[in-house]
């Protein structure tokens, strides 16, 4: 008996896409143009360099560090610095977004541009939606250009290149820097989006940044170079579409309504309440002056080689030496692994205290990671380690919100900083989350402070604030998880995650159980 014969169209044309973009390739590089960033001696003579050089004479060796944990001041921060170049901006970030202040970044950078400032803009390819058709038309101005990092062929939808280049594209660059006139350079956990910045209504990203001058701005810039020169960074106009002659005119059109715009004017004028940017053009700013060293992934990183120089997670153990009384660490995506549980517990049996802060389930931003971090808090606890999540009140604040100045941000705070601190002498800042994807998957970048003055702020600050704005997880009797919640001289104990629906604690323990730990 013959059947009838079937259609499947749907799956027809998925085959068809897979066929084509099978062929697809990344463009040779042949043509790249190459460049440097200028060396500090030479930029010496530029606003920046005559406001620091008296400074960093003074302090021999030694780089001045500022922290950036208000919202506000780090995007302050960033304009400054942008606006006060005269030579060069190297910009190179993981996510950057086409909101208020993506939108007023990118206009700072092109306003640089025509005052005849260099301006290379490196992103990584995986974070830039809905900006193709904009950075294709930055990238045709004479003192602008853009590259990206680890590219997608295929433009929209970009997951389609996940089926055949899954090996490739799960590799990202997750470094973050603004460095101006190889003078001054911002590194830390920060992307730019508004989230980051305490724009608009939306949730906000607890984050930490450093604003660095001295000798490790060097460093960084030269590490700059590593990147943009790598076999991974390619020009923006050998993959994006080709700009018509009027998207650059539109972009200063859409840039301009942007910053006009009745929410934006709120932002920049809770931006000119900042105290920071008041100290900062006033010439009042205090450096802390401190030994800085730079710890960064080998951008080879992303194709699978063996770096010369070993990964950044290595150089940062280093870095850091042997702990001898404390570890504070500050991680929003925690992931120790089974290993990482058993070099806790052998801290602690050495009597080396160590104490967590990471995002709880209400406060998590993504479930799945915490469904690879949630496994191991019982492992945690009985190894001794002092644990914390962070709590989240629901509710929006206003734009013109007034943002605390700790790690811990505001009420309605996600945890995004990347910090930690060892026996009151030692504090890291930068990009790496303590996770399987920071260690083996994506690049990372961050700086190693030797500064007990800023150590022992940070040690403090985690001290005051954890019990008052994080939970407390601990084991009772019985040997099963409760959180405590301190409200003033009310304590409050929970026996499962708080503030989360049933619904979300059986999606995270359905997560737990898939293989892709490696993944997180």
């Amino acid at each position: 008996m013959n059947r009838p014969r079937r259609h499947y169209p749907g799956f027809l044309s998925l085959l068809a896409i897979l066929l084509t973009i099978s062929g697809c390739a990344l463009p040779p590089l042949v043509d790249r143009t190459e460049s440097w960033s200028v060396p500090s001696d030479q930029t010496a003579d530029t606003r920046l360099g005559r406001a620091i050089a008296p400074l960093a004479l003074v302090h021999p060796g030694k780089s001045g560090v500022v922290m950036l944990e208000n919202a506000h001041d780090a995007f302050a921060a960033r304009v400054l610095l942008a606006e006060g170049a005269e030579a060069t901006l190297d910009v190179q970030y993981y996510i950057w977004q086409y909101d208020i202040t993506g939108t007023m970044l990118l206009d700072v950078l092109y306003r640089a541009a025509e005052r005849g400032v260099r301006v290379r803009l490196l992103l990584d390819d995986n974070g830039i939606s809905g900006l193709d058709e904009t950075l294709a038309a930055l990238d045709t101005h004479p003192n602008i250009e853009v590259r990206l990092f680890n590219p997608f062929v295929v433009r929209s939808p970009k997951w389609i290149g996940f089926l055949t280049s899954f090996s490739r594209l799960n590799h990202r660059m997750h470094n973050k820097s603004f460095t101006a006139d190889n003078q001054a350079t911002i590194i830390g956990g920060r992307n730019v989006a508004d989230e980051y910045f305490g724009a608009g209504t939306g949730a906000l990203f607890a984050d930490l940044d450093v604003l660095a001058i001295g000798p490790v701005v060097s460093e960084l810039s030269d590490d700059f170079d590593r990147y943009w020169s790598s076999a991974s960074a390619y020009p923006a106009a050998s993959i994006l579409p080709v700009p018509t002659d009027t998207d650059l005119a539109g972009f200063v059109e859409t840039a301009r309504e942007c910053s006009n715009s009745s929410e934006a004017n709120r932002y920049v004028c809770a931006v000119a309440e900042s105290e920071f940017l008041r100290n900062l053009l006033a010439g009042n700013l205090e450096y802390t002056w401190a030994p800085v060293s730079m710890v960064s992934d080998d951008p080879a990183k992303v194709l699978g080689k063996k770096p010369k120089n070993g990964s950044m997670s290595r150089q940062l153990a280093e870095a850091m030496g042997n702990p001898e009384h404390s570890i504070t660490l500050v991680s929003p995506y925690f992931i120790p692994t089974k290993a990482g549980v058993e070099i806790f517990r052998s801290l602690e049996q050495q009597g080396i205290h160590v104490r967590v802060l990471t995002n709880s389930l209400e406060a998590n931003d993504v479930a799945m990671v915490h469904a690879g971090y949630a496994k191991y808090r019982k492992p945690l606890l009985e190894a001794g380690v002092q644990l914390f999540e962070l709590r989240k009140v629901p509710g929006e604040e206003p734009v013109e919100r007034k943002l605390q100045d700790n790690l811990m941000g505001s009420s309605s705070s996600s945890l995004h900083a990347k910090t930690f601190a060892v026996d009151g002498k030692r504090l890291f800042v930068g990009s790496f989350n303590f996770d399987p994807r920071s260690v083996h998957i994506n690049t990372e970048l961050g700086f190693v402070i030797e500064s007990p003055e800023l150590t022992q702020m940070m040690e403090s600050q985690f001290e005051e604030q954890a019990r008052v704005t994080a939970y407390e997880v601990v084991l009772d009797e019985s040997g099963d998880l409760q959180w405590i919640e301190r409200n003033g001289g009310e304590e409050i104990r929970h026996s499962r995650d708080p503030g989360t629906g049933l619904f979300k604690r059986m999606l995270v323990s359905v997560f737990s159980f898939l293989p892709i730990e490696h993944l997180l």
